[in-house]
């Protein structure tokens, strides 16, 4: 059951601040969404360690860590939020590589088109809730699962 209260929380990462600026007042605008910026990728990647996201939208090119080695930390630290990499570099061996090393949704280039931009998103998010919810789920099955074994093992000492 979907929280009336709940905010996705999108974490923008480019080295450049009117990115940043430019994205989170689109998103202000069109969203209720918390919108997390960061110009340094190595706070983008601190943050994530303990702090839930949705969507992690970031730059290729970045001083101390690239684009794909931030999505990568953002697979290990929050392997169900969606990662998009937004980028005005257009290689196609960087989407192919980010695809196959860190499973990247989406991959942009700049400049963005703010209607893809919100699309894209708002599948992100939807795709990450659904995610989450599917791992609570097995969690709570695996739960019941180890509960009726219990069950079934003191049935069985009981009937010996």
């Amino acid at each position: 059951m979907a929280d009336a209260n709940f905010q996705p929380t999108v974490m923008v990462v480019d080295d450049e601040e009117m990115v940043i600026t430019s994205i989170r007042a689109f998103l202000r605008l069109e969203t209720e969404y918390h919108i997390q910026g960061f110009t340094n990728p190595l706070e983008a990647a601190k943050y994530l360690e303990s702090n839930p996201v949705e969507v992690v939208v970031t730059d290729y090119l970045m001083p101390k860590m690239n684009g794909i080695q931030l999505l990568a930390k953002a697979k290990e630290y929050q392997p169900e939020a969606a990662r998009v990499l937004l980028t005005g570099h257009a290689d196609k061996q960087s989407a192919i590589q980010a695809i196959n090393d860190i499973g990247l949704y989406q991959y942009l280039e700049k400049p963005w088109d703010n209607a893809q931009l919100l699309l894209v998103i708002q599948s992100a998010i939807e795709r990450t809730t659904l995610v989450r919810n599917l791992r609570d789920k097995i969690s709570e099955l695996d739960a019941a699962h180890n509960n009726l074994k219990e069950v079934q093992r003191r049935l069985i000492r009981a009937f010996l």
